[in-house]
């Protein structure tokens, strides 16, 4: 068996996701000081990866082989602002190697701020996003 540090378990970016169907984007209260759209879109994306990213190292996963494996996260904001992991793609190895992976993410979304959804056109919209997190666990 090996196990992995914590440092080393992944690395992610946020793929880019509807923002020009919207006029203003989502985005999370803790976000709401940044001047201008660019910038919000900016503090949106680091606030989520860092949230997944930070309970994701906090975890002590032992794998008996290697994994190398991109998931892609589907995430759902809704127009009152609730985030929905609506659905991953993760490699049969990876389920096998780290089965409580779905699990481990949707924890990850329970320390998130407030989140302000999209506005098109003066109202509230649902918008969606994929998150590919690239596992790396030796």
């Amino acid at each position: 068996m090996k196990k992995t540090s914590s440092e080393a378990i992944l690395e992610e970016e946020l793929q880019t996701f509807n923002w020009r169907d919207v006029d203003v984007y989502p985005t999370f209260k803790t976000c709401s000081t940044s001047s201008n759209q660019e910038s919000k879109k900016v503090c949106f994306q680091n606030t989520l990866t860092e949230a997944i990213y930070k309970n994701l190292t906090s975890q002590k996963i032992v794998v008996t082989q290697d994994i190398q494996d991109t998931i892609l996260v589907h995430f759902q904001i809704s127009e009152t602002g609730e985030l929905h992991l609506m659905d991953a793609k993760i490699d049969s190895i990876t389920l096998v190697e780290i089965p409580n992976i779905e699990d481990l993410l949707y924890e990850s979304l329970d320390f998130l701020p407030e989140i302000y959804p999209a506005i098109k056109r003066g109202q509230q919209v649902k918008t969606q996003f994929t998150l590919p997190i690239q596992i790396q666990v030796d």
